[in-house]
């Protein structure tokens, strides 16, 4: 009811716009299109050439037949963020940007979603050619549970130019993973010019909790960027990037109520960060109508994040503990997560013309190793001779995708740009074990939990290394066939080593009623092909569940332990994807609302713990790997997804106060998981769930379902400002107990930025801004569903829980 009532608003609001503008625009000329240029960062909105979504040259993001975003490199520059996933979600309704906490490895390496759905349900590209995900799998409880998704913080904000956001399904065009849309990563190509700039920033923030409250003003973050743009040749640019981060943790844990007195023992936050980061891009004509060109970046990050805190007296069988015995930590431990990312991104092509057809031709690489370490930890098992200290193996994903897209536009009806491609891919997963000590039981307390307490290391049984080929082809036509009419049509066929062949399509229209409106609409069908981490991921690890660890493995869907409790081979994701949406402009405004519907058959999850006192069976089952509990993933959810995108842009000048560009852009969306897979285990009576309510509730209420967002950007001269609010509607961290008396609600909330630049083109800069002016919080933990005092916030929130942050940025243009 909820949707259908914003709906209707929208769907009136429109009309009225409409007719109100409706004669002012027979008098008046549509505003001239900007000329294609090297870069869009100062065309007018709406005039922005766009690459994704279509293969037609000179297109613009207000002339397609899918809703496209065009967001300048300056509006995630100028932010006090230091994340391209934060600062993409701050400008882009449609996309949530989570900071989980207390979640292993996504806690360093978080990721985004849009429009609702899974991270690894939107695909992101650099320059249009297919990004690498992050070889970290999502496993614990967060936003993204069970996903493999691309790390939009691998590439420096300072290295982009604009970034391209398609909300619509486009595996016809694009391939696996594009559900949801696409985010295509658009590089600096520069000849001339540099720049460096340094931001400072720190929380200045009341923090109040169940059990009581603070004030903390630090825990600050030091950014420093720069960049050069570098000619040679006729039109050769190499265009150099980089940037250095060091952020220091941020805690808002509750009050622990086990000690006394009660004190803050663990850390709920934002990890510490210590990440540098270098790409360059480069691109020169060669000869003829030839141009070479490619890019290369590298990113180092480490990051430290807390596990739950371990007390001083761990009681394992009975009288039998272990804390006592520690002599390295007599007052108990904090155990620290130690994430160390490296990434590498390179690309080389050629493109030309070749006989009347243009032609590009790509091979791109990429590869990212996770290792990880646990700190200021102990293994139970050795007593007192515990190593304090563990290296706990680690996890490497590479691709190598080689492409070739042919085009050419024909004189046939108006104009029918015909286009066509393959592209063959090979993917790569490794998991590396650890030192013994990581994972080893000892002989001291044999009783207790093995492995280093907080992060359990890989063993040698855990290490795997395993690859994949895919070949693809597709075919995308699109036709102007009169002024008024466009038609879009695109199928591609896929076929993998692992389970074999698929095939997607997509058809578009746009109708123009005149030169100031517009409707348009798409219907497809898409699929996303299981990751290699999902298939073969592996490890046993310590799950915090209702305040206490468990033991738990995780085995792909085909081992032996999963298949005695329901597991299957695992299959394809299939979407079937519509839109409709008008496009209204007139002079300097311009307005568009797309309505989606989004449904999901044979999506993939990760299933429940399934727990040795469940039932003789299940602990039979489980005795052999000496686990608590065990998960694999499962095809079989089915979902819907509807909504509403809405975006409008008002753009005016005046000549004595300046230019001011308005703008409001909200996303209303509702998920409802409609089919839920039953465990196909036939020797187990009963047969455990396998997808609780909890699980079922993150995906439907696990991202807000309405975000709004008003700006005013205002310049004059050499002086500029932002303001910025955006609306988040609640979401529920779902807890376990079946009344829902343990869920977590974040509550609906308004958060303001506001930032004051001096930006002259060259010389000297400076900012003055903060992020969350008023301090607000999400909806604080309940105490009595608190029992370690560790979660004092929902880490579901979509605007984090950190509170107030001021930042200054100093830097020079050249």
């Amino acid at each position: 009811m909820r949707l259908n009532r914003t709906a209707l608003a929208i769907a009136a609001s429109t009309i009225a716009l409409a007719t109100s503008h409706a004669a002012f625009a027979q008098d008046t000329p549509a505003a001239p299109q900007a000329e294609p240029a090297a870069s869009d960062q100062d065309a007018a909105p709406g005039s922005e050439i766009i690459v994704t979504g279509t293969r037609v040259a000179g297109r613009t993001k207000l002339d397609t037949a899918s809703p496209v975003d065009v967001l300048s490199g300056n509006s995630l520059r100028q932010q006090g963020t230091t994340e391209l996933g934060a600062a993409l979600a701050a400008v882009a309704p449609s996309i949530d940007f989570p900071r989980p906490s207390a979640v292993d490895g996504t806690d360093a390496i978080r990721p985004a979603t849009l429009r609702g759905l899974s991270p690894d349900q939107t695909l992101v590209l650099i320059n249009n050619v297919r990004a690498h995900t992050s070889a970290l799998l999502n496993i614990n409880g967060s936003v993204g549970r069970g996903s493999a998704a691309t790390d939009l913080n691998t590439i420096p904000t300072v290295a982009l130019d604009r970034i391209e956001v398609l909300r619509d399904g486009a595996s016809a065009q694009y391939g696996s993973d594009a559900i949801a849309g696409v985010v295509n990563l658009r590089l600096r190509e520069a000849r001339s010019g540099g720049g460096v700039s340094t931001t400072y920033g720190f929380y200045n923030t009341d923090i109040e909790t169940a059990r009581g409250d603070r004030h903390t003003n630090g825990e600050h973050t030091v950014s420093v960027s720069a960049w050069q743009g570098i000619g040679f040749g006729q039109d050769g640019y190499l265009t150099i990037s980089g940037e250095f981060v060091n952020r220091q943790p941020t805690n808002r844990a509750d009050f622990d109520p086990r000690v006394t007195p009660s004190v803050v023992t663990g850390r709920f936050g934002d990890p510490a960060v210590t990440q540098y980061s270098l790409f360059a891009n480069f691109g020169t004509s060669i000869g003829g109508n030839w141009k070479l060109y490619g890019w290369a970046g590298y990113q180092d990050r480490d990051s430290r994040s807390a596990a739950f805190p371990r007390l001083r007296t761990v009681v394992i069988s009975g009288a039998n503990t272990v804390g006592n015995t520690l002599t390295q930590y007599p007052n108990g431990f904090l155990p620290i997560i130690n994430t160390k990312s490296r990434d590498i991104n390179t690309a080389l092509g050629l493109k030309g013309d070749l006989a009347g057809w243009d032609v590009d031709l790509n091979v791109s690489y990429g590869r990212n190793k996770i290792g990880f370490r646990t700190l200021n930890s102990a293994n139970y098992t050795y007593g007192a001779s515990t190593p304090t200290s563990f290296s706990d193996g680690a996890l490497i994903y590479d691709q190598l995708v080689g492409g070739l897209d042919v085009s050419r536009k024909f004189d046939v009806f108006q104009s029918l740009n015909v286009a066509f491609g393959v592209e063959g891919r090979r993917e790569g997963f490794q998991i590396q074990a650890g030192e013994p000590a990581s994972y080893n039981s000892g002989t001291a307390f044999p009783l207790a939990q093995p492995g280093a307490q907080g992060f359990v290391g890989f063993a040698p049984v855990n290490a795997i290394n395993r690859h994949r080929q895919n070949g693809s082809v597709y075919l995308d036509l699109e036709a102007q066939v009169t002024d008024k009419f466009l038609i879009g049509i695109a199928g591609r066929g896929e076929d993998y080593s692992d389970f074999g062949t698929t095939g997607t399509g997509k058809v578009s229209l746009r109708y123009d009623f005149a030169p100031w409106f517009a409707l348009r609409g798409t219907a497809s069908t898409g699929f996303r092909a299981p990751a290699l981490q999902q298939q073969y991921f592996t490890s046993v690890a310590s799950v915090i569940q209702n305040g206490s660890p468990l033991l738990t493995g995780l085995y792909p869907s085909v081992s032996p332990v999963a298949t005695a409790l329901g597991g299957l081979p695992l299959k394809p994701e299939k979407s079937t994807n519509f839109s409709a949406g008008t496009v209204i402009r007139v002079g300097g405004f311009d307005l568009t609302v797309d309505g989606y519907y989004i449904k999901i058959r044979d999506q993939i999850g990760l299933s429940e713990n399934i727990q040795a006192s469940f039932s003789p069976q299940v602990a039979g089952i489980l005795a052999p790997y000496g686990v608590q509990a065990a998960r694999f993933f499962i095809n079989g959810l089915a979902s819907t997804t509807q909504g509403i995108d809405a975006v409008a842009h008002y753009r005016l000048k005046s000549a004595g106060a300046g230019t001011f560009d308005f703008t409001i852009a909200a996303n209303v969306n509702k998920v409802d998981i409609t089919k839920v897979p039953t465990s196909t285990a036939v020797n187990l009576n009963p047969a455990p769930t396998l997808f609780a309510r909890s699980r079922i509730l993150t995906f439907e209420q696990g991202t807000p379902g309405e975000k709004i967002t008003g700006s005013i950007d205002w310049s004059l001269d050499n002086l500029a400002a932002t303001a910025r609010v955006t609306y988040y509607g609640d979401v529920n961290q779902p807890g376990t107990a079946a009344s829902g008396a343990a869920d977590i609600h974040t509550g609906q909330h308004a958060i303001t930025d506001f930032e004051l630049r001096y930006q002259p083109k060259k010389g000297a800069q400076v900012a003055l801004g903060v992020n969350n002016l008023f301090d607000i919080y999400p909806d604080r933990t309940i105490a009595a569903n608190n029992t370690t005092g560790v979660v004092g916030f929902p880490f579901y929130s979509p605007f984090g829980f950190n509170g107030r942050y001021l930042y200054a940025r100093v830097g020079f243009n050249w």
